[in-house]
């Protein structure tokens, strides 16, 4: 069979580059090799107990039916209670849908927004799907191209060139996937000054990281930071990343009743809804005890440090500290030019990652695929042996280069 049956649009986007970088991990161990895997975009840790009863008692009491759309209303409350008191903002149960995963909610969003030319900004380094999604749902990513000399932060002016009357969307994603820049209040409002100006465009505040946090301030929402401009804002978030719910696939989004509607509209021709068990985990993840959530923040926080001090010194790679997410976002520009013992000139970040994976068993995800070279998304979301053996074998195989 050949590609003559597929669509342009399908055919217009590649997999995701870190789902296919994570696979190829599974394939190579499958193989009988010894990979170590720093590809990996989720906690190693399991879903925290009281959670997984609550879906237990959802199943035994027949609670395995179609839910509305939007969610259950008891999810739906427990959202509305988790946005007022982790982030200070109040929603009805109107302005909150569920998704199987955040990922669908920022699909469906984009699908009921965009038409022909409408414009999205993106600021790399991205999360790999932004581009594709608005690619898929007819829009036009505009990318605008990050600096590590400022943290891989946007910049007002950078946004204020980059909007345009077509722009729809300026998606925004704090704590950051890849880089871990984390934006602080001030940074936020100065951003919103820029949007006041231009009441036709809409902002996605992709929160998914909220948890994951290391400096002395709290996170702060975008909306919190610009109340005025919650009425143009969607938040998305979900339970995958802070409460290790990965598999659960659930996300959910708050933002205006018209945009909420057409998301649902969307959701009721595709989805349906989601699982209703994993509803009913969601409520007790949102409601119940967050002890696990600040244990498991603490703990990535000492796995940042421990993979930091591990790589400490390796000729070729620097990078800036990340204040949230589990990533560490290296620059590998020292390698390049740099040979291999077998004889392979690194031209590219692309070349590192493969010398990586073929020569120390080393798994990561290559800086193009956030929009942006020569680096390398290195996750701590693994053990403390894993991590140190992990830099050990990058070590070792970047002391080989001459």
């Amino acid at each position: 069979m050949t590609n003559a049956f597929l669509s342009e649009r399908v055919l217009s986007i590649a997999p995701s580059p870190s789902v296919a970088a994570n696979a190829l991990v599974a394939q190579l161990r499958a193989q009988g090799q010894d990979i170590v895997n720093f590809t990996v975009g989720e906690p190693d840790l399991n879903t925290p107990a009281h959670i997984v009863e609550a879906a237990r008692e959802a199943m035994a009491s027949g609670d395995t039916h179609y839910t509305s759309t939007l969610g259950t209303p008891l999810l739906r409350h427990a959202i509305v209670t988790k946005l007022a008191r982790d982030n200070a903002l109040e929603y009805s149960l109107e302005e909150v849908v569920a998704g199987s995963g955040g990922k669908q909610i920022i699909f469906e969003a984009l699908a009921a927004t965009l038409n022909p030319d409408d414009e999205v900004i993106v600021h790399t380094p991205y999360w790999v799907s932004y581009p594709d999604i608005t690619r898929l749902n007819g829009g036009t990513p505009v990318v605008i191209h990050g600096h590590e000399s400022n943290g891989f932060k946007l910049t007002p002016a950078e946004l204020e060139d980059a909007i345009t009357a077509r722009t729809k969307w300026v998606i925004l994603n704090s704590p950051n996937n890849p880089s871990g820049a984390v934006y602080s209040v001030a940074e936020l409002q100065a951003l919103a000054q820029v949007l006041r100006d231009h009441p036709h465009v809409l902002i996605m505040a992709d929160e998914i990281y909220e948890h994951f946090v290391y400096g002395d301030e709290p996170y702060v929402s975008f909306p919190a930071a610009a109340p005025d401009l919650k009425e143009r804002t969607l938040i998305v978030n979900g339970a995958s990343k802070g409460y290790a719910m990965t598999g659960w696939r659930l996300g959910f989004g708050a933002g205006p009743k018209w945009l909420i509607a057409a998301i649902g509209k969307l959701l009721s021709q595709s989805t349906t809804c989601p699982s209703s068990i994993s509803q009913a985990a969601a409520v007790a993840a949102f409601s119940g005890d967050q002890g696990p959530v600040q244990a498991m923040s603490t703990l990535y926080k000492g796995r940042r440090d421990i993979m930091l001090v591990a790589l400490e010194g390796v000729p070729g790679l620097t990078w800036t500290v990340p204040d949230g997410a589990f990533y560490v976002f290296v620059n590998v520009k020292g390698l390049l030019g740099k040979t291999t013992p077998r004889g392979q000139v690194l031209n590219t970040d692309s070349d590192v990652v493969k010398y990586w994976l073929e020569e120390a068993g080393v798994a990561t995800v290559v800086g193009e695929a956030y929009g942006i070279s020569p680096y390398v998304r290195l996750s701590f979301a693994s053990g403390e042996a894993v991590i140190q053996d992990g830099c050990a074998r990058i070590r070792r195989a970047c002391e080989a280069l001459r």
